[in-house]
């Protein structure tokens, strides 16, 4: 059942907002809610719990306090030298974006703050964005990394995704609307108001049909993850 998802874990949190309906909430706030291996594992792990409950229909992901996520945690970039610390950092890494590519049911971003690097990732993993007049979303690692960028292809198109990969430029919340990356900005205190009706749009087909329509998504948009990934 649903309910039996709900609480805290130590770096995220699950909370039922409806019939079907859950919110994972990233919960490293005083970290800008960075994406750190431990949080990455527990977030593929909730991924698989959730595709596999018939009770569940959407998966709503927002980041705890003002900010959405500011992308993977850098600070274990650090220990890359250590074989054993690598393997276990790009592992996780693999792991959790297979998970969000191949998520067997619709997704939905409620964009509360920036969305950095992996953050923005992450957003664009979802099905549907909508932000807070305060969001934002860039690509700096692109000075020093690589970043996702099928998804945000098959959403915005070739020139937009690399005027966005090759500038690392930041977007505004409503400039993202504008280019068709978000489907709605309100004011942060309207959030929360918007993400429920966009919640309850989202979710009011069967389960069943979700499920087909998230599978011609993912088949219509020819995301390998393999490829995607580069792996």
């Amino acid at each position: 059942m649903v309910r039996a998802y709900a609480g805290e874990r130590l770096w995220t949190r699950l909370e039922v907002l409806g019939e079907g309906v859950l919110r994972l909430i990233l919960n490293r706030p005083d970290k800008k809610n960075a994406l750190s291996i431990a949080l990455r594992d527990e977030v593929t792990e909730s991924l698989a719990v959730l595709a596999a409950d018939e009770a569940v229909k959407l998966l709503v992901l927002t980041g705890a306090g003002n900010i959405f996520s500011a992308g993977f945690d850098l600070r274990e970039f650090e220990g890359l030298g250590d074989a054993e610390h690598a393997e276990r950092l790009w592992a996780s890494s693999d792991r959790f974006h297979r998970a969000w590519l191949g998520f067997p049911l619709p997704t939905l971003a409620v964009v509360n703050g920036p969305a950095i690097a992996g953050g923005f990732d992450l957003a664009v993993m979802c099905d549907i964005r909508i932000a807070s007049q305060t969001a934002s979303f860039l690509h700096p690692e692109v000075a020093f990394g690589d970043v996702v960028y099928a998804p945000l292809h098959d959403l915005v198109g070739g020139a937009v995704a690399r005027d966005l990969c090759l500038t690392g430029r930041k977007v505004d919340a409503a400039e993202a609307k504008a280019l068709g990356l978000v489907s709605s900005v309100v004011s942060a205190s309207d959030l929360d108001e918007e993400a429920a009706r966009w919640s309850a749009r989202m979710s009011a087909a069967p389960r069943h049909l979700l499920q087909r329509t998230k599978a011609k998504i993912i088949r219509r948009a020819a995301i390998d993850a393999a490829k995607t990934l580069d792996l």
